[in-house]
C-alpha cells in the first residue's frame, strides 16, 4: 500500500468512526428524549451539567418533609370564623402562628430552616370581602421577634412594622378588608430580607362587594430559596417546591375560565415572571379593577407585585407554564397545566373537585373531605 492509498484509508476510517461516534451520541441523547428539563426544548438535555442546574426528573420528595403541600394549597381559602355583628357588618378571626426553628426538604437531599405562619411556606391565603372587619390573633412562637404586615388600607398601630412581638407574645390586628384585590402579607421585622427569605409571608385576598365571574380559581406565589447563604437564590419554586407541578400538573378543564391570584415574593433577585404556553391571559394587576389592564403571554414583577390572571384553553392537552428569566426555570420554577374535557377534573388521588364559590355565603367548596379549621389556620 503506498502513501497516498495509506493516507485514503485512514481518511475513509477517520469518517466512519466520527459517523459512528455520532449516531452512539445521538442515541444516548434519544434515550433521555423524554427526560429533558420539562420537554421545554430539545437543547434542554440532561447528560451535561454543573451541578447547578437541577434534574426535574428526580425532583420528587415526600410531601410530609416539604414545606408545603402545592396540589392543597394551590385551591385553599381560609375563610376565617365567621359571625355577624348588631350593625350588620362581617367579622372574619383567623388565628395565625408563626414559628422559626422548622427544617424541611425543600429538594431531595436539601434541608433548611424554614420560618413559617401556620407551618408552611407560603402562609395560608387569607380572604375576606370588601368591608368584612378582619381580626388576625397573632401568636409568635418562634425565638425571634416577628410581626404580621398586611398590604392595604388599615390604621398605622396595626400595621405590624414598629410593634415586634417578642418570643411567646401576641398581638391582635383588626382592620376593614379594603379596598379589592389581591395582596401579600409578611413579617416586618428588620432585618426584613432575612425573614422574607425563609418564608414568612403568604396571599391575602379580598374580593369586591359584587362578586367575579365564577372560575376554577387558585393561589401562585412565586420564591426562591438560598440554601448557601450568599444572597444568591438556588432553587426557585411556585408555591414552595421546585418543579412540583411538573410532576404533578394542575388539571384544568377546557373552555372553563381559569383565575390565578399572583405574587412574587422572591428575596435577592430584582424580578421575577409567568410566562404561559400556547394561550395568553387578562391581566388585573393588584387586583384592584374588575376592568383588565393587559391582555398578553408574560407579566413580569418585582417583589410585592400581585395580579389577578385569567384565562381559558380552547385545546387539550399539556402546556407549560413557568418563569421567562432561565435560570430560574431550570432550577424549579416550572409547571404544567393539563386540560382535559371532562366534565370535573380528577384530582391526583381520583376524586373530583367543585370549584364553586359563594362569597356572599362565605362558602366554598373545596374537596368533599376537606375542612377548613378557622381557630388553627387551614387544614
Amino acid at each position: 500500500m503506498n502513501k497516498i492509498q495509506l493516507f485514503a484509508f485512514s481518511c475513509i476510517l477517520v469518517f466512519f468512526i466520527t459517523i459512528i461516534d455520532i449516531r452512539i451520541g445521538q442515541n444516548i441523547i434519544s434515550g433521555y428524549a423524554l427526560e429533558q428539563f420539562g420537554g421545554h426544548t430539545p437543547g434542554y438535555g440532561k447528560l451535561i451539567t454543573s451541578g447547578q442546574v437541577l434534574d426535574p426528573i428526580n425532583q420528587i420528595i415526600e410531601l410530609g418533609k416539604g414545606v408545603i403541600d402545592p396540589d392543597k394549597y394551590l385551591r385553599e381559602f381560609n375563610y376565617g370564623r365567621v359571625s355577624t355583628s348588631d350593625n350588620g357588618t362581617v367579622l372574619r378571626e383567623f388565628t395565625i402562628i408563626a414559628s422559626d426553628n422548622l427544617v424541611k426538604e425543600i429538594s431531595p437531599g436539601v434541608f433548611y430552616n424554614v420560618w413559617t405562619f401556620n407551618g408552611t411556606v407560603p402562609g395560608p391565603t387569607i380572604r375576606a370581602t370588601e368591608g368584612d372587619l378582619v381580626r388576625i390573633n397573632f401568636i409568635n412562637n418562634g425565638s425571634k421577634f416577628h410581626t404580621m404586615h398586611f398590604h392595604g388600607i388599615h390604621k398605622a398601630e396595626m400595621d405590624g412594622v414598629f410593634e415586634g412581638v417578642a418570643p411567646g407574645g401576641k398581638f391582635v390586628y383588626e382592620f376593614i378588608a379594603e379596598p379589592f384585590g389581591v395582596f401579600p402579607y409578611h413579617c416586618h421585622i428588620q432585618p426584613l430580607e432575612e425573614h422574607i427569605s425563609h418564608g414568612l409571608y403568604g396571599v391575602y385576598i379580598v374580593d369586591p362587594k359584587t362578586p367575579r365571574p365564577p372560575a376554577d380559581e387558585m393561589v401562585m406565589v412565586m420564591n426562591g430559596y438560598d440554601t448557601d447563604f450568599d444572597t444568591e437564590n438556588n432553587f426557585y419554586t411556585v408555591n414552595g417546591i421546585p418543579y412540583y407541578y411538573m410532576h404533578h400538573p394542575i388539571q384544568i378543564e377546557k373552555d372553563q375560565l381559569v383565575r390565578i391570584y399572583l405574587l412574587n415574593m422572591l428575596e435577592f433577585d430584582p424580578i421575577n415572571n409567568f410566562h404561559l404556553h400556547a394561550n395568553l391571559y387578562h391581566v388585573y394587576r393588584s387586583g384592584t379593577n374588575t376592568i383588565p389592564d393587559e391582555y398578553t403571554d408574560m407579566i413580569t414583577m418585582s417583589q410585592g407585585e400581585r395580579s389577578i390572571l385569567e384565562f381559558t384553553y380552547k385545546y387539550t392537552g399539556n402546556y407549560m407554564f413557568h418563569a421567562h428569566k432561565t435560570e430560574f426555570a431550570e432550577k424549579g420554577w416550572m409547571g404544567l397545566f393539563l386540560v382535559t374535557d371532562s366534565e370535573n377534573t380528577s384530582n391526583n388521588d381520583g376524586s373530583s373537585t367543585n370549584y364553586a364559590v359563594d362569597i356572599n355565603n362565605q362558602n366554598m367548596m373545596i374537596n368533599p373531605n376537606q375542612s377548613i379549621n378557622s381557630t388553627k389556620g387551614v387544614n
